[in-house]
């Protein structure tokens, strides 16, 4: 029986506290496995991605205590982005929020996380925003 191995963990944000509770999570994964801790965000298409590099690496400086980090920026279809970038940097876990979204709302907007699992090329480790404590 192989040992799960994760030497590559990535938290995808998009500032929410939705994500919030996810990069805690991460980061307390990434100590346990003593793995690298990737923090991106995905500028969607025809947004502004000034203050992104900022406001990614506050995250990532709020995260990183006892952590080897790497922030980056895309731009793109978000799913479809954070899948690439675990492909391209041969990412084991992948951490993502969810914002608990349902019927019209998510009809709409649709989910990334969901995407993500579907086209992701490793595991995918959902997070809810609102966990009981």
């Amino acid at each position: 029986m192989a040992v799960l191995t994760i030497r590559q963990i990535l938290f995808p944000t998009d500032f929410s506290d939705a994500s919030r509770l996810a990069g805690t999570t991460a980061a307390d994964l990434a100590r346990q496995f003593g793995a690298r801790l990737h923090v991106l965000h995905v500028v969607p298409p025809v947004t502004d991605p000034t203050p992104a590099p900022a406001a990614v690496r506050a995250i990532a400086d709020e995260l990183a205590r006892g952590l080897s980090v790497v922030t980056a920026v895309a731009s793109g279809l978000v799913s479809r982005q954070i899948a690439a970038y675990a492909r391209k940097n041969a990412v084991d876990l992948i951490v993502i929020g969810t914002h608990g979204r349902t019927g019209v709302t998510r009809a709409l907007l649709g989910s990334v996380a969901e995407a993500v699992v579907r086209h992701a090329p490793c595991r995918v480790l959902t997070v809810p925003a609102a966990l009981p404590p």
